[in-house]
């Protein structure tokens, strides 16, 4: 069992303008190496639950530029932690931007199946308000039972996101 403290809060409108405070940092970085930057999870779902980390997209066209963007971002405290065994989705962890909202950072090519995956379920759960009640509610409910267990969180809710991502023709 991780431990670690499982926060999970009812959408704030707040969160759209923190990612677009990042969005704008990075692309004063890095915006002539990329093609684009999605805000994805839970927090880019109007009226969701959710753990309040702005979950980050970064698109490149290819690896070509790769070196180049983990230099841009490495200027700005972005720090490479290699693809964490997920191919075609590259983390990247940083420090000193506590004038930030809490984030994860993502590199991905156009073509990664992560990226299509993160902008797949966003999109269902920002087009059918039902399905994202059903999953604020499984995600609040994993939060109350599970509020020291990252692991039992993630496994509380697994079964909702297979049934969701068949639904919008994920695997």
């Amino acid at each position: 069992m991780r431990t670690r403290k499982v926060v999970v809060l009812p959408y704030n409108a707040a969160w759209q303008s923190a990612f677009e405070k990042i969005k704008g940092e990075i692309e004063a970085a890095i915006g002539d190496l990329i093609i684009g930057i999605e805000h994805v999870g839970s927090t880019s779902v109007e009226g969701m639950s959710a753990k309040p980390c702005i979950d980050i997209d970064v698109i490149i066209e290819d690896y070509s530029a790769f070196t180049a963007v983990v230099d841009g971002l490495k200027a700005i405290g972005y720090i490479h932690e290699g693809d964490l065994g997920i191919q075609d989705r590259e983390p990247f962890k940083y420090s000193g931007k506590e004038y930030l909202q809490m984030h994860h950072l993502y590199v991905c090519p156009k073509y990664s199946e992560e990226l299509h995956r993160h902008v797949t379920f966003r999109d269902f759960l920002r087009s059918n308000p039902e399905a994202a009640k059903k999953y604020s509610l499984i995600k609040e409910q994993a939060a109350e039972l599970f509020p020291n267990d990252i692991d039992g969180y993630i496994e509380y809710k697994s079964s909702c996101i297979e049934e969701l991502y068949k639904k919008c023709g994920l695997k």
